[in-house]
């Protein structure tokens, strides 16, 4: 059986392929530029461009399942041609930003639900992994902890349980090699409920040194936000974050230990991981 991953260059994607590609499955990685993509020995690599629908038939050519990164550009015809090319199965890495009431108008879950409409509407069997916060998203403090800058918030209370993304792959692997998860719908968190001053907390620790939290107002927060994110999508983060802090601790979903029996990677875990993000400078 044949493996098609997209998103062969995303962090989450290349941890499949290595997963798979370790346990013996056939992988294919597929890339819009794969002269440059580096995978494992025994790994096939294929283009698959979601804005030239004449590279599908080659990268679906003897796939049975497909792990899936949701890009709206281009689905109706690759879902087409992979029901053509006969996949049996679609493992998608959607977002639990789907199910707010607004999704359809909303640019964070917009992208994913298209994705996920598009596939409903089709014959092929369906698994939806729905992350909440990735603990990756803490990446975007990384220029203001390394520059020794206050890193300022107007929610800093706004809770979230973060994921560990190798957890998002090892669940993403199981639904692709077993049969437990297949056709569900999953919403995906870390096992804990962390504020962003918590998690800042957990990263002063790890780096053994202090962080500075610096409460802003959202209007504040907007204006710099927006050096950098569309208008809409700065709204979009802000009302999230808002309702966050507003509803205390989040809600923990599915996770490692619940799906696989497997204790859940902790946040801190994360933190000791990717230290060296933060450290520029130190």
């Amino acid at each position: 059986m044949k493996i098609l991953v997209t998103g062969a260059r995303g962090k989450v994607g290349r941890a499949v392929i290595d997963r798979l590609h370790a346990a013996g499955h056939t992988v294919r990685a597929a890339s819009a530029a794969p002269a440059g993509l580096t995978v494992p020995a025994g790994v096939e690599v294929a283009e698959l461009a979601l804005d030239r629908p004449e590279t599908f038939a080659a990268a679906l050519d003897g796939v049975r399942q497909v792990f899936l990164y949701p890009e709206p550009a281009g689905i109706h015809e690759l879902v087409a041609a992979a029901e053509a090319a006969g996949v049996e199965h679609v493992v998608l890495l959607s977002s639990s930003s789907v199910l707010g009431e607004d999704a359809a108008n909303d640019p964070l879950a917009r992208h994913s639900l298209l994705v996920e409409q598009a596939l409903a509407a089709s014959a092929l069997t369906c698994t939806l992994l729905r992350p909440d916060a990735f603990a990756s998203n803490a990446l975007g403090w990384a220029r203001f902890i390394g520059g020794s800058m206050p890193v300022r918030l107007a929610y800093p209370d706004a809770q979230t349980a973060p994921i560990h993304p190798e957890d998002i792959a090892d669940i993403a692997v199981a639904a692709l090699t077993g049969r437990g998860l297949t056709g569900k719908s999953l919403t995906l968190t870390g096992a804990e409920s962390l504020s962003f001053r918590e998690q800042l907390a957990v990263l002063a620790d790890t780096l053994g040194r202090e962080i500075p939290v610096e409460h802003i107002t959202r209007a504040e927060a907007e204006q710099e936000m927006r050096r950098h994110l569309p208008a809409p999508m700065v709204t979009s983060l802000l009302d999230l974050w808002e309702a966050a802090d507003r509803h205390g601790p989040a809600a923990v979903a599915d996770t490692t230990e619940t799906l696989l029996g497997r204790p859940a990677r902790p946040f801190r875990q994360w933190a000791r991981e990717n230290a060296a993000a933060f450290t520029a400078g130190h």
